[in-house]
């Protein structure tokens, strides 16, 4: 599927949904574990998404998508490669 990075170091909505959509023409994408990895390699399990809106004082963005991690429930096995 591919690596996907940001070049200027913050995602935007309309990204996020190019990758999934692309994503998730892989059945094998629609059955996957969601999690995300710390800079320090541990893998926590995505628990929630939000909308919120920010209070402009300064602030470029109105609004940001928020991801709710939290430890994951069970260990998967070690990552073998990126697909």
């Amino acid at each position: 599927m591919g690596d996907w990075t940001v070049s200027h170091h913050t995602m935007q909505g309309k990204l996020l949904k190019q990758v999934v959509d692309k994503m998730m023409k892989s059945p094998v994408s629609q059955e996957a574990r969601v999690q995300v990895v710390l800079p320090n390699g541990e893998f926590y399990d995505v628990s929630g998404i939000q909308l919120l809106e920010n209070k402009l004082l300064g602030v470029r963005e109105t609004h940001r998508l928020a991801i709710t991690i939290e430890k994951e429930r069970w260990k998967l096995g070690q990552v073998i490669k990126k697909v």
